[in-house]
């Protein structure tokens, strides 16, 4: 049997560390020859993230929330650098914050104001946020 080497970048050691408990961590891995290891490339994030992302309004590995307490429902996504969300239990990231928010009630429904983020926000306050920061420049 071949042997596994699996090597972590000290950014994810420490990002591993920060990690609280239930926490889901996503972690790629790829074949790789006898090479040193791959360098890693800046990822530009687009579609309907993009704008925030490149604000500096919204970073990647932010994690949103959401809770409907009449639906007994909740859900958790991480945003990822290239601007989609990874949803907890599905194993394919959404392209924007409605499909992703789709995926987890079932029913078609705005994912720009029910998406929160750790401070509460939604994506839509960002997005007016955003309108704000630009309409002043």
């Amino acid at each position: 049997m071949p042997t596994l080497s699996i090597h972590f970048e000290p950014e994810i050691l420490a990002h591993l560390a920060q990690a609280a408990a239930g926490d889901t961590v996503h972690v790629t891995l790829s074949l790789g020859g006898d090479s040193a290891p791959a360098q890693v490339t800046a990822v530009t994030p687009k579609g309907p993230l993009a704008e925030l992302m490149k604000a500096g309004l919204l970073a990647a590995g932010t994690v949103l929330t959401f809770r409907q307490p009449r639906a007994n429902r909740a859900g958790r996504a991480v945003v990822t650098p290239e601007g989609q969300l990874i949803v907890d239990g599905h194993p394919l990231p959404f392209p924007s914050p409605s499909k992703a928010a789709g995926a987890v009630t079932g029913n078609l429904i705005n994912g720009w104001t029910l998406w929160h983020t750790p401070n509460g926000q939604t994506l839509d306050d960002l997005r007016e946020e955003l309108k704000i920061k630009t309409a002043a420049a």
